[in-house]
């Protein structure tokens, strides 16, 4: 396809110029994906960048981002199509009232693509003219077997069939990301069809300069403090791991607050921003917080 990456540093610089700052682990198997036209199956804890990434390969490529947001219950119809009732009521409604209902025709145009609404799926399958879309299936991971069967299947052939109007074929696949959490395990025959990548949390180094890019206004001596700080705490047992948004949306309430360092007293009255859970809260607040803090100023003399 046309206007892809050539190599895995270029995959780097284009990530960068969307502010994703990749590891050459994850810029390669990315540009395999990108190469080889496989799905691309990004797992790891959430918070670590994976659906960052798809956001930016989109942006960087210049193409349109679907994203097909998976939840428990999700069906095929619902990731394709539906009709839409309210308009074909409306619509009969006024054929009635106007006497022009033959049934035949009115059939035939109620279930065409009028009254269509078309969901990520297939709206991925279409031809778009900036070249095959990103197709984005988020947290595969929540829905349930019957679905990834049908997954299996959609990325094997690209293709999905409507009753009402025939089947609906890609004349280019789309570039295909999806995501999981691993809240369980998902098929391995869904798996087989992906090139496979874990998505661990970035490294310090990596880490700040994510920060100074989503953060401009923090200094580069605050924001390797607020790394230091985080990458301390996701050492605790934590119910839930503060992922890089944490990171970021941290850094800009101490912003907003003009904190120049980070403080036991700054740390208390914005721990919220970076614990989702009471019980993470009341466990790290107080003399964790400052330890974990001494700990990661310790590490950062250290390594000046």
């Amino acid at each position: 396809m046309d206007g892809l990456p050539q190599s895995v540093d270029e995959t780097i610089k284009s990530l960068s110029t969307q502010d994703y700052f990749s590891g050459r682990d994850l810029a390669t198997v990315a540009f395999l994906a990108l190469r080889l036209g496989k799905p691309l199956f990004l797992e790891g804890e959430a918070g670590t960048g994976k659906t960052e990434i798809a956001k930016s390969l989109a942006a960087a490529l210049g193409r349109r981002l679907i994203r097909l947001q998976c939840y428990e219950g999700l069906d095929a119809n619902s990731a394709i199509y539906e009709w839409n009732f309210t308009a074909q009521m409306i619509a009969i409604r006024t054929a009635e009232a106007t006497g022009t209902a033959d049934r035949k025709s009115l059939q035939s145009e109620l279930f065409s693509e009028a009254f269509l609404i078309k969901r990520p799926l297939l709206q991925a399958l279409e031809p778009h003219p900036e070249g095959p879309p990103v197709l984005l299936i988020d947290e595969v991971d929540r829905t349930d077997e019957p679905f990834e069967a049908f997954l299996l299947e959609a990325l094997s052939d690209f293709q999905v069939t409507i009753p009402e109007l025939g089947t609906v074929t890609a004349e280019t696949p789309p570039i295909v990301v999806l995501t999981s959490n691993r809240t369980r395990e998902v098929h391995d025959a869904l798996k087989r069809r992906c090139l496979y990548h874990w998505v661990d949390y970035p490294d310090f180094e990596r880490e700040v300069a994510i920060l100074n890019a989503r953060v401009p206004g923090c200094s580069d001596t605050l924001s390797r403090e607020i790394v230091a700080f985080v990458q301390g705490l996701r050492g605790e047992d934590l119910f839930k791991t503060p992922g890089v948004a944490e990171t970021i949306d941290w850094a800009r309430c101490l912003i907003a607050l003009d904190a120049v360092a980070i403080t036991p007293d700054v740390i208390s009255d914005t721990l919220g921003a970076l614990l989702k859970y009471q019980d993470d809260i009341a466990r790290i607040a107080g003399s964790e917080a400052m330890r974990i803090l001494t700990e990661a100023q310790a590490r950062l003399r250290l390594a000046s």
